[in-house]
């Protein structure tokens, strides 16, 4: 079962990275969150602001993935893994990236998750952002379990 959609509004960097920091304290290994949304509507910065909390150093140097498409984060609660799958050519790619393995043993954060195909894992927390006039929107679903922990947090 899928909980339906909950919205927040999101009006500055500062609630975006808020929110960040919420989700970041309830994560853990096995956690993956898929990060929808087109070019400026803040998954990347919505990425920075969670690892920089996870890792407890604001000052975190937390390079976008766009070349490199995994950038990996040590982390004694459960290592990170932050991907861009913008540049892949299609979810053959995915293996190659030891991504399977990582959705079991580590957090990940998955920008552009529609290249993933069938590797897509079952459990993940969607979260689409958008830029709007007022600032951006997030607007999570997912699987049930995700609801309750996200009420948890998010009130």
């Amino acid at each position: 079962m899928t909980f339906t959609s909950r919205e927040i509004a999101l009006p500055d960097e500062a609630d975006t990275d808020a929110l960040a920091m919420r989700i970041a304290d309830l994560l853990e290994p096995g956690d993956t969150i898929l990060l929808h949304g087109p070019i400026g509507s803040g998954k990347s910065h919505f990425a920075r602001a969670l690892i920089r909390h996870r890792l407890g150093n604001p000052g975190e140097d937390v390079p976008s993935p766009t070349f490199t498409i995994v950038q990996t984060y040590p982390d004694a609660r459960g290592d990170i893994w932050h991907c861009d799958l913008y540049r892949l050519g299609g979810s053959e790619e995915i293996a190659e990236l030891g991504l399977e393995e990582a959705f079991v043993e580590a957090i990940c954060l998955i920008e552009w998750p529609d290249r993933l195909g069938e590797v897509r894992p079952e459990g993940a927390l969607n979260l689409r952002l958008a830029a709007t006039p007022a600032g951006h929107l997030a607007v999570f679903s997912g699987p049930d379990v995700w609801q309750g922990r996200l009420d948890d947090v998010l009130g």
